[in-house]
């Protein structure tokens, strides 16, 4: 018989991946380990590391798409290898984000829909970034035309994401945040007189306000910037953050304008990622016709042996995220997407009014006429005996990720709590977490409720 030795750091096929060498011990954190480990038994342990994050399927406070249909992970594996940056290389990967472009383009009635400029970035935030750019770019530009100083640019906005509080810091731009009034969620137009100047780039409007999920009047807003311009001669642009909003309000409010039909909307941001219902690492910046995007802003580059446009805060970056986006745009057409966000906001909708049949809630926004979604306070926060902080702690033991959190200055002291319903959140799992919320408040209302932290726990 022939004797055989086995070493000590391999593994056969058949050996347990818990009695491997890698899983006798804590994984390494701060240094490469020396050996070569059995690959079954990476996997194990990692994706044992991974089931202690929350389960994205009842994360109710993302916008990102947490589902996706089998064919887009096998379109995702395909396109494993491919740099979205090496046109020439990828050419057809190329060509499909172009596509996408003047689809979106088109959906949001650019004029020169077949003309017009646009790109795929890493997401919304870096789509709004090169729309900010633009816009300071264009401002200088005429400023220095004129003979004028352009050393103190400033952007004019509502409550808008951290996006924009890093364009401004990073570009060396103003931020002016309008405070919130008493009953408002958003930028109202008639506080823009007191914020617009001549060194003004422009105003954002946000379609799909972070904190509370509604619109702001973008077409009350371009209007309100006309009668500044008929008074005092100051011609400012607006940039539309639709991140959340672009892909909504087309199916579920088409006769809403708040797009390139509005004149003075010179540019629009939104996340393919969020409500576009593509994997996350993808956004889309457009502009209203490609004037509006500075060439001084876009980099031709001769990179392995091609020569190419590109305008973008990064460099090489995958390119399965645009092309799942082009099977989303193909398999669902304009019918799909209207189904999906009139069932997701018929479930927002049934929410609204349980929440505000519970008692001790009052709605910020009942999900109808923007997002899917909804909003709400505590009527009397002095005297509920508890905190909406307490209830994402008690809806937390069910795996229930739901935000608390304050809304911003100068409506700071309300706090709110919101949920997102999107792709792949039926109505069945809208119907659970109703009752959680009913069997949290029961809890809270007993005093079984352990007190949580008076923190916000909202970083979306």
């Amino acid at each position: 018989m022939a004797l055989h030795q086995t070493e000590r750091g391999g593994a056969g096929p058949y050996d347990d991946v818990y009695a491997t060498p890698i899983s006798e011990h804590a994984l390494p954190k701060y240094r490469m380990p020396e050996d070569v480990s059995d690959p079954r038994a990476v996997n194990a342990l990692i994706r044992d590391e991974l089931a202690l994050d929350g389960n994205a399927a009842q994360n109710l406070a993302t916008f990102c798409t947490t589902w996706a249909e089998v064919e887009v992970h096998t379109l995702m594996d395909e396109c494993l290898g491919k740099n979205m940056i090496d046109k020439d290389e990828y050419p057809q990967t190329a060509d499909i984000e172009n596509r996408c472009v003047h689809m979106l383009a088109d959906l949001w009635h650019s004029p020169h829909g077949e003309t017009t400029m646009g790109c795929s970035t890493t997401g919304s935030s870096e789509a709004a970034m090169l729309g900010g750019l633009a816009l300071k770019w264009r401002w200088r530009k005429r400023r220095e035309a004129e003979g004028k100083p352009a050393d103190r640019p400033n952007l004019v906005c509502g409550p808008v994401q951290v996006c924009w509080e890093k364009f401004a810091r990073y570009f060396d731009v103003e931020l002016r945040q309008v405070p919130l009034e008493p009953d408002a969620t958003g930028l109202r137009p008639h506080q823009l007189r007191e914020y617009v100047d001549e060194n003004t780039i422009g105003v954002v409007a946000i379609l799909g306000v972070t904190y509370t999920c509604d619109y702001e009047p973008v077409k009350e807003i371009a209007a309100e910037l006309d009668a500044i311009q008929a008074d005092t001669g100051l011609d400012v642009p607006v940039h539309v953050d639709a991140a959340s909003g672009g892909f909504v309000a087309p199916f579920l409010r088409p006769e809403l304008e708040w797009d390139f039909r509005v004149p003075r909307v010179a540019s629009i941001n939104a996340s393919g990622h969020k409500y576009g219902m593509a994997p996350l690492g993808v956004g889309w910046a457009i502009w209203r016709s490609a004037d509006l995007l500075p060439e001084d802003l876009v980099f031709r580059v001769s990179y392995l042996g091609g020569d190419m446009p590109t305008f973008a805060l990064n460099f090489s970056r995958p390119g399965g995220e645009v092309v799942a986006q082009y099977y989303n745009l193909l398999r669902l057409g304009r019918e799909g997407y209207r189904r999906i966000y009139r069932a997701a906001a018929a479930s927002a909708d049934w929410l609204g009014g349980q929440i505000a049949g519970m008692g001790p809630f009052t709605l910020l926004y009942d999900g109808r006429g923007a997002l899917p979604a909804v909003s709400w306070t505590l009527t009397d926060p002095a005297g509920a005996g508890f905190t909406l902080y307490d209830v994402t702690e008690q809806l937390r033991v069910r795996g229930w990720q739901v935000p608390a959190y304050p809304l911003p200055p100068r409506r700071q002291e309300t706090v709110i709590q919101r949920v997102l319903i999107r792709h792949g959140i039926s109505h069945d799992k809208i119907e659970l977490l109703a009752a959680d919320v009913r069997a949290a408040l029961d809890r809270l209302k007993d005093g079984a409720g352990t007190p949580a932290p008076h923190q916000p726990g909202f970083h979306h």
